[in-house]
């Protein structure tokens, strides 16, 4: 369909397709039509939970109405704003005294929040960028490490992880494979632009407020 490349996104019955050329949208969808029942919607507005701004110079993807039902759903939209979402060097252990949770809940909001992206609009390259590191013992109880994982298309993060480890053990076999075939290039970060300690430590205000200015968090707005 022309020099261009369309590109067809797909989840359960709904698609998403862009291409550079109008006219490559328009004869993909009148093939799709000729074998399949489907709908028209026009210009994409919203997508999984995402709220899509097209724009003559950018693209805007904003969750501010999806982020206020999840606060409402964990009780938190009438909560006063925090600096910090933790305790600076706060180290949490099973041995606490503290009231628990429902755990359940907890994770629930955990696995929620985590459809939750932080874009930046405007033009950039589209180079795929990840950062990867993870702190050192950090539970005390097991000493497993927590993994922190940042992906940046261009200059907007697309995807981030906040694991704790599973083994203690750590292996770097297929890593080393990776780069010695090619397929990974890895470079030096140095200490004030680990952008992953935003997800691996209890930082405290000034740390934080510049990682998430570094990651396009701060001053964000829907």
């Amino acid at each position: 369909m022309g020099k261009e490349e369309l590109v067809v996104g797909v989840y359960a019955d709904d698609l998403i397709v862009t291409d550079a050329c109008a006219e490559d949208i328009d004869s993909f969808k009148r093939e799709m039509v000729a074998h399949f029942r489907m709908s028209n919607l026009g210009a994409l507005s919203y997508y999984l939970v995402i709220e899509v701004r097209q724009e003559k110079e950018e693209l805007t993807l904003d969750q501010s109405a999806y982020t206020s039902k999840l606060l409402e759903r964990s009780g938190m939209a009438e909560c006063k704003p925090c600096v910090t979402p933790m305790e600076e060097r706060l180290k949490l252990t099973k041995a606490s005294t503290a009231a628990k949770v429902d755990a359940t809940l907890y994770q629930s909001i955990i696995d929620v929040d985590q459809r939750i992206v932080f874009p930046k609009t405007g033009g950039s390259r589209l180079q795929l960028t990840v950062f990867s590191n993870a702190d050192m013992a950090g539970d005390i109880d097991r000493r497993r490490s927590t993994s922190g994982v940042l992906v940046f298309l261009g200059l907007a993060l697309i995807s981030w992880l906040s694991l704790k480890q599973k083994v203690v053990a750590l292996s770097t076999c297929e890593t080393v494979d990776c780069v010695d075939g090619g397929q990974i290039v890895i470079e030096f970060v140095e200490t004030g632009r680990l952008l992953m300690d935003i997800l691996t430590k209890p930082l405290g205000h000034l740390r934080l407020t510049e990682l998430k200015e570094m990651i396009g968090m701060e001053g964000y707005k829907g």
